[in-house]
């Protein structure tokens, strides 16, 4: 119990709250890091992933040289780029580990995105076909809608890897809440290792709720109905 108090103490100081040390900058820091590298991954994961599904060929080569991030410890990358950013005068913290939370973020969204748009009911494009759409409309309008929520299941899943792992960045002189981790073990407080720590569990649980609110927002109609009649008609198990 005492140490429970102590965490609420930790959170209940004032000194905690201000300047640049403080949760509400720590916050900012981290979700500026952790927005910045999903907007690149996604540019890189999804467009191009979006165009191999439609044209439904490439796929499989392309999935499988994007899925070896994910044999790559995002620890290793941000090692291998530390250097490389001091030498070309970039800094030490951000830009290693921007490079590891794409490399992180990728993989999900490309293999999901590319999935999803190849996997569209082929009668579905064949029927927008048939009243005249060009390609480019069937995949605007047909294909990338149907889609959408397979894709933001997959930036959802990646957002939440990015956030927690985002935490590294304290190991090579960034911001964001793992400092408070890093600053707690180096100087043996417990109490501000564990907020550290919850306050990134709960940055990546609200990445979690408001993806997901996400996907329900911007779920077409169509689809929703779909499912609904779906469940109304699915058959009691016996």
């Amino acid at each position: 119990m005492s140490f429970l108090a102590d965490v609420l103490a930790w959170f209940a100081d004032p000194v905690n709250w201000s300047g640049s040390g403080g949760i509400p900058n720590r916050v900012f820091e981290h979700v500026q890091l952790s927005t910045f590298a999903m907007m690149i991954a996604a540019l890189l994961g999804i467009i191009p992933a979006v165009i191999l599904g439609h044209a439904r060929r490439g796929g499989v080569l392309a999935v499988a040289a994007v899925n070896i991030a994910r044999a790559v410890p995002s620890f290793a990358i941000i090692a291998l780029a530390l250097p490389v950013s001091i030498a070309l005068g970039l800094g030490l913290g951000f830009w290693p580990t921007l490079l590891a939370l794409v490399a992180l973020a990728i993989p999900p969204m490309f293999t999901n995105a590319y999935t999803a748009v190849r996997d569209v009911d082929p009668g579905v494009v064949e029927a927008a076909r048939g009243m005249g759409m060009t390609p480019a409309g069937i995949l605007a309008k047909v294909e990338v809608p149907m889609a959408l929520p397979i894709i933001l299941a997959a930036v959802r899943v990646s957002a939440v890897q990015v956030v927690a792992t985002a935490t590294l960045g304290a190991i090579v002189a960034w911001g964001g809440l793992g400092r408070y981790v890093i600053d707690g073990f180096a100087t043996r407080n417990n109490v501000e290792v564990f907020a550290g720590g919850l306050l990134v569990a709960l940055l990546a649980v609200a990445t979690e709720v408001g993806f997901g609110v996400l996907e329900r927002l911007v779920e077409p109609r169509g689809l929703r109905m779909l499912r609904g009649q779906e469940q109304v008609v699915r058959p009691a198990p016996t």
